[in-house]
């Protein structure tokens, strides 16, 4: 027990007391047995009587007992084995800064036993997905942080961590059942929505959806929910929405479908993207002479561009950096100190303009 003081008042006099700091050995003579016997039952393991289970228990019942987190890990000497299972940087750049915040929990933890592995997948591939994960249990971590890119896929991954007592965290996207740790996407699409309200305040808005699939895609499902839920909260005939799913494999092939969308829905003043690609967009639109107003997600370097030329007029910063760091953190402290993780970790939904960005830049 820490050691700590406070003051008693008795007729009027004051008196300073330190509460004592017990050993194992202390322990051991007020309940008159071993410090092993001591040691076996603060440490759950060996066998003990009932009749000592009992006078141990008394005595640290009555003396308030708090053992000291960090020296009992030092003591065991375990080398916890955690794995970061993200999309490849390389392919979406939204994904860089996860990379560093790796490291930044790797400093603060090495010398409590604490190793980080990343693995990446194909963000565009399923079976890329799947692959990474089951190899990444092979290894036998004792925690997993990962993105639920696939819903299906992952809650089926979840499930075989789960039957090799294998500790799961997830962040950027929901799964049900498990620790989250990200944006609430729902009112996420709520913001996105009012932000394009203010900006047009009448007109056709088009939902773009960029690559993934969106039937098994929660993110992207529950961004258009929250978006669409906020107009249909206006009661007004003033808004139609509309949405398009879109891959990008070569900016020409993209352009082309884009365009091909707006040709159809010609009266679109208004595009919300609900991934990182808002870029894409506009260098689509860039063949025409539009002027459509464009709400997107994250601090990419091309979004970041566009922003602060005006061809963005929002951003919403889901801070992916902060995201892993929090979750690798978490997961740190449930190994080292028997800290719970939260359930659930819902993350404030930063709006950024050309504006303030230079602040989120620094």
């Amino acid at each position: 027990m820490l050691s700590s003081t406070f003051l008693i008042s008795y007729n009027k006099v004051f008196y300073i007391c330190k509460m004592k700091k017990y050993t194992i050995k202390d322990i051991a003579q007020l309940a008159g047995v071993s410090k092993g016997t001591v040691d076996r039952v603060l440490h759950k393991r060996g066998k003990v009587s009932e009749i000592a289970l009992e006078k141990v228990t008394k005595i640290l019942n009555e003396i308030d007992y708090k053992p000291n987190p960090i020296a009992k890990n030092l003591k065991i000497n375990k080398i916890y084995k955690l794995a970061v299972v993200l999309p490849d940087a390389q392919k979406d750049s939204y994904w860089e800064p996860c990379s560093g915040a790796i490291k930044e929990v790797e400093n603060k933890f090495q010398h409590f036993g604490i190793e980080i592995n990343k693995f990446v997948f194909d963000a565009s591939e399923t079976s890329s997905f799947i692959e990474t994960s089951l190899n990444v249990i092979a290894t036998s971590p004792d925690g997993i942080l990962m993105v639920p890119l696939f819903q299906k896929e992952a809650s089926k991954i979840v499930t075989k961590c789960n039957e090799n007592n294998i500790k799961v965290s997830i962040f950027n996207n929901y799964l049900d059942s498990n620790n989250f740790i990200g944006q609430d996407l729902y009112q996420s699409g709520r913001v996105a929505a009012k932000l394009m309200d203010m900006v047009l305040k009448k007109g056709t808005i088009g939902i773009v959806h960029i690559d993934e699939d969106y039937q098994n895609a929660t993110h992207l499902q529950e961004k258009e929910k929250g978006f669409r839920s906020y107009f249909n909260s206006l009661n007004t005939l003033d808004y139609n929405i509309t949405t398009v799913h879109l891959n990008y494999k070569k900016s020409e092939s993209f352009n082309n479908s884009l365009l091909a969308f707006l040709d159809k829905n010609p009266n679109i003043n208004g595009i919300f993207v609900t991934i990182s690609k808002s870029y894409v967009v506009v260098e689509a639109l860039k063949e025409r002479a539009t002027n459509i107003a464009i709400v997107g997600y994250d601090l990419v370097k091309k979004n970041i561009d566009y922003l602060k030329q005006g061809e963005i007029d929002f951003l919403i910063h889901q801070k992916p950096k902060q995201q892993v760091y929090m979750g690798l953190n978490y997961l740190a402290e449930y190994f080292l100190f028997d800290k719970e993780i939260p359930s659930q970790l819902l993350l404030p939904i930063d709006i950024v303009t050309s504006e303030n960005i230079d602040g989120y830049l620094k």
